[in-house]
């Protein structure tokens, strides 16, 4: 099996970029693959690379060189923002190669990617078939035009039925999924398939697990680090703080008037991964829907249990009192009450929900279910393309018919 991936770096790294990694590498030893890659810059040609994303002449001359060259069974976009644009899509497709997009985040339905804004989580542009409101709160980049012209992008090329030509569609969860089958983008919703992220497996080393709760992430709004604070505060429960941000002042100073809570900074892997084996709990208070937290992931690996918001991706990779607890989105008090409830959990019914955690884990976010998933994906498509090929080949190479033979 020969795969082509085709995947845009932004300019800060991000997670896209990593799981683009990662897949690239799971494939190893199982399939042949080559990458072609796209980079998006900044200042002036960063700002030719957003307005010709429209329909990117040079990226497509580069997909097609790369398909003539390579001749690829599937072809696996992960990210086409900005430098190389949906007619990657177009150009597969003209060659008659599968196509799999992986849907990182959500920015074909909300060019923020996120659905959050000024004003919190924002959800008029899924009700819009042209996300006017978005628009008006200049919701990518705090730009109206530039929010306008990315909206637009979508909006042509689902017109003009770009999106309709993907074989595939990966989701990460399923919330993500509901999210992407009430599309205005002429996504099939039979398309979108669920197949999450992974992280290698973090074997286990016997620790007892203390009283402690442990957050882990970026120090921002969207993080709802001060809804976490304030609940922390209505308790004596202790919290360590791993991580920075635009908030870390603001954690700091709490911290500060609060003994219970304790703020840690930037630590490497080796020191969190320690710290979630050691944790009653892991908090995760975001206030928005996020894709798939890879502190989730790294948590069950750990058998953490999570207390999250009972919202976007954390509603569907959480099951209440399975591998941990909900609580209602945004309120400090729900959280509090969410805290003493754990804590007084007897210790075998935390031990379960710990033991779950961890089977969570294995059962869908390991290295070998994800290459078994992919692959199975691929294999689907490239068999689906050959029934549907044989036909036509039946069609104009009708079989040879034999002479009638008289006996004797």
């Amino acid at each position: 099996m020969k795969t082509l991936f085709l995947h845009t770096f932004y300019h800060e790294k991000g997670g896209e970029d990593f799981v683009f990694h990662q897949e690239k590498a799971l494939l190893k030893g199982v399939a042949e693959t080559e990458v072609l890659t796209f980079r998006n810059q900044t200042g002036i040609r960063g700002a030719i690379s957003f307005l010709f994303s429209i329909w990117n002449f040079s990226a497509a001359k580069k997909i097609r060189r790369k398909i003539l060259q390579f001749q690829p069974d599937i072809i696996h976009i992960h990210n086409w923002h900005f430098a190389m644009g949906p007619i990657a899509i177009r150009v597969a497709k003209k060659y008659g190669v599968p196509i799999v997009v992986t849907l990182h985040n959500y920015r074909l339905m909300c060019p923020s990617a996120t659905f959050y804004g000024k004003q919190g989580i924002q959800l008029k542009s899924m009700e819009q078939e042209f996300p006017w409101s978005a628009i008006r709160q200049g919701m990518y980049r705090n730009s109206i035009p530039l929010t306008f012209w990315l909206s637009f992008v979508n909006w042509f090329h689902g017109k003009i039925g770009t999106f309709a030509k993907v074989d595939r569609f990966i989701a990460l969860t399923d919330f993500a999924k509901k999210i992407f089958a009430g599309n205005f983008l002429g996504i099939d919703p039979g398309k979108v398939i669920v197949k999450p992220n992974f992280i290698p497996d973090i074997p286990a080393n016997g620790c007892e697990r203390g009283s402690e709760f442990l957050f882990v992430g970026r120090l921002s709004d969207e993080k709802g680090i001060s809804g976490m604070l304030e609940a922390f505060s209505k308790t004596n429960l202790s919290l360590s703080i791993i991580g920075d941000g635009p908030l870390k002042d603001e954690v700091v100073k709490f911290c500060k008037h609060h003994a219970n809570i304790s703020y840690f900074g930037f630590r490497d892997k080796d020191y969190i991964y320690y710290a979630m084996k050691h944790a009653s709990a892991l908090v995760f208070p975001s206030v928005w829907f996020e894709g798939m937290p890879v502190t989730i992931l790294e948590a069950f690996a750990n058998g953490a249990p999570v207390i999250a918001s009972n919202l976007g991706a954390m509603s569907t990779m959480i099951t209440d009192g399975l591998n941990g607890l909900h609580f209602a989105p945004g309120s400090a008090d729900a959280l509090a009450e969410k805290l003493m409830q754990w804590h007084e959990l007897p210790l075998h019914k935390k031990e379960e929900v710990s033991f779950n955690a961890r089977n969570s884990f294995q059962e869908h976010y390991t290295l070998e279910k994800n290459r078994s998933h992919l692959l199975a994906i691929y294999q689907s498509l490239i068999a689906q393309e050959e029934s549907q090929l044989l036909p036509q080949f039946m069609m104009t190479n009708p079989p040879i018919e034999e002479p009638a033979v008289e006996l004797a």
